[in-house]
Formats: C-alpha cells, structure tokens, sequence
C-alpha cells in the first residue's frame, strides 16, 4: 500500500494490542479492506463475499486468513468462522453496510452488533478516507500516489450491560453503533482536514 498510494494511519494505538477485537470499517470502494489490512497494527480477518475467492484469488485471500461468505443465505459457516477468530483473541474486520455504498454507515445490518453482542468483543470504528474517486491510468483504482487516511476510533462495547441477545437487545445495540460509526466518521474527517 505505501509503494503505490501515500497512506496516513491516525489513531492506531486505539486498537487494542491483544485478545479479540471487531474493526467496523465505512465502504466506498474495493480498495478499503486491501488499504486497511495494509496499514492495522495486528492482522485482520475480514468477512469477503465469495464471489471474490475466484481464480488465484482464493487461494491468497484464504492464505491470509480472510473469511468467505455466502451473502445470499444464513452462512452459519461464516457466522463460526468469525466467532472462531474472536473466541482466538483474534480481529475481525467488517463493512457494517455489507456492501460498498457511500461509505457512511447510513444503513448497517445486524451482523456487527450481533458478533459484538455474542462475542463480548469491544468494536473499533475505522475510516477509510481518500478512496472516493477513481484514477486517470487506472479508473477502477484511486490515483496513483493519493493520500489515504486511516482513522481509527475509541473501542466501544455496543451492547447495554445486561448480556441479552434477543433480536429487541440486538436493534437497540445497532442503534448505538450507528450513531458511535457516524460520529466517528464526521471527527475522521475533521481530523484529516477532509
């Protein structure tokens, strides 16, 4: 990442040195999983649809550790993979929209607070910022030599104290993580000057 983009790495000493952790990270683009994995202080696990383990790509990405994931259904496979990684004092990565968008945590699904809530990991909100606009030589990739910021935030336990998981204890924490995700993404950019 540092040869053919310029990132620049904010609050990384958040992120707890040990036991399990889940980086929520904003998406925009295809680049941010790739950027962030590059720049985290400890290896991240993060939860790719499987569409992307095609050809040489499988292999590598399986090697790394990352997880694949069958968007279409209930992958409980997944769902125990992930835990596997948390329950390993590991850390998992995340796109709460599930899927690029604005990359502003406007609409998140119940899965991280679910992994939160059942893991008893604390969450860390991470921005990708810079990843916005496409390049001259290669449009599918940001330009050459931009600068990105990585802003990582306060670790946070999103659920209410009482350990419930019911789907109402699950809402009421997704709530919470929204408002903690946009706060954190509207201080990344005051700090970045973006």
């Amino acid at each position: 990442m540092n040869t053919l983009w310029r990132p620049r790495v904010l609050g990384a000493w958040q992120v707890p040195a040990t036991g399990p952790v889940i980086l929520a990270v904003n998406h925009a683009h295809n680049i941010d999983g790739p950027m962030l994995m590059g720049t985290a202080p400890r290896p991240v696990h993060f939860l790719i649809k499987k569409e992307a383990f095609i050809g040489p790509l499988n292999p590598f990405l399986t090697g790394i550790g990352q997880l694949k994931v069958d968007r279409s259904t209930a992958d409980r496979a997944a769902v125990t993979n992930a835990l596997g990684v948390l329950e390993n004092g590991g850390v998992l990565g995340i796109f709460p929209e599930g899927t690029r968008g604005g990359g502003d945590f406007s609409s998140i699904r119940a899965g991280l607070a679910y992994f939160a809530v059942r893991s008893g990991a604390p969450i860390v909100p991470v921005a990708v910022l810079g990843s916005e606009r496409g390049g001259r030589l290669i449009p599918a990739l940001p330009p050459l030599r931009s600068r990105f910021d990585i802003v990582f935030g306060e670790p946070f336990e999103p659920g209410d104290g009482s350990g419930r998981r019911t789907r109402t204890a699950l809402d009421e924490a997704t709530v919470r993580i929204q408002e903690r995700l946009t706060a954190h993404l509207e201080n990344a950019k005051r700090l970045s000057g973006r």
